[in-house]
């Protein structure tokens, strides 16, 4: 019986953070070049606090939400043709970086602040590659230029986003038990 408990407990938890996650396109902070949105930081506080399989499943309930028309993607999109558009495979890019996160947290039992920044600097890593590359396969631009509007301007805000993450979520990670 408890074994089941925590398994709706682990779900709820997922489906809270997949709405974190959607509310999070939402909170903007409008910094030139780019604005600075929320998604990556409900993100990664969910791999860490849920784990490896969890904190994909939250992901992919985000994904699952935009896909099937509400709109929960950046800027009020929605729709299979934004998974399938440009920034589509940072979308997916979510998906695995949540997986790889929680799957390097859960390698230490007592992850801290500095592992939780590691892990979180990988899943980014993840989106980047996957957001890249499908940028440039549809919007068939060059290396430099998919750095120069999808990576670059990034940087700074996913730097801040991570560290306030970690701390968050190395806070929180005893009381949260899925």
């Amino acid at each position: 019986m408890a074994a089941d408990k925590a398994s709706i407990k682990g779900l709820v938890y997922a489906a809270l953070f997949g709405a974190l996650t959607a509310a999070g396109a939402f909170i903007v902070i409008p910094l030139t070049p780019v604005p600075i949105t929320a998604q990556t930081f409900f993100l990664n506080i969910a791999a860490v606090l849920l784990g490896g399989s969890l904190g994909a499943l939250s992901q992919f309930i985000y994904v699952m939400l935009g896909i099937v028309g509400i709109p929960v993607f950046e800027g009020g999109k929605a729709g299979l043709g934004v998974i399938f558009g440009p920034t589509g495979g940072y979308l997916l890019g979510f998906i695995i970086a949540a997986f790889v996160i929680g799957m390097i947290n859960q390698m230490k039992k007592s992850a801290g602040i500095s592992w939780n920044i590691f892990s979180m600097f990988i899943g980014m890593l993840i989106i980047y590659f996957l957001g890249s590359l499908q940028l440039s396969l549809v919007a068939k631009i060059s290396f430099p230029q998919v750095l120069a509007v999808g990576v670059l301007p990034f940087i700074p805000g996913d730097i801040i986003k991570i560290l306030l993450a970690a701390i968050i979520s190395s806070r929180l990670k005893g009381r949260i038990k899925v």
